[in-house]
């Protein structure tokens, strides 16, 4: 889906959460909860829509509804270094607001 269909989407009630999903190297990709599933959002080539920042995550969210919970998802470090017992931990998730806060 597209940021257009999020919104519409999202309006309509039929997104659960999003998930600013924080990946090596300062990249954030976007993931929509929908129907227990998560879809990534995408860019008009098709390919997943990469966010600098929580707050250019806010600008590009400007018209979807506050009432859908936005997480920033961090992924275990423990489970990235070499050498460590691989057991299965939840990535952190951290509620923001979609809103600037000024």
């Amino acid at each position: 889906m597209n940021v257009q269909e999020l919104s519409v989407l999202a309006h309509g009630g039929q997104i659960e959460a999003l998930d600013l999903v924080s990946l090596e190297g300062g990249i954030y990709v976007l993931e929509a909860q929908m129907d227990g599933r998560k879809l990534p959002v995408l860019q008009g080539d098709g390919h997943a829509l990469r966010l600098r920042s929580v707050e250019h995550a806010r600008e590009v969210l400007q018209g979807i509804p506050v009432e859908v919970p936005l997480h920033l998802v961090h992924a275990v470090v423990h489970d990235e270094m070499i050498g460590l017992p691989g057991k299965a931990a939840e990535p952190l998730r951290v509620p923001v607001h979609n809103q600037p806060s000024w």
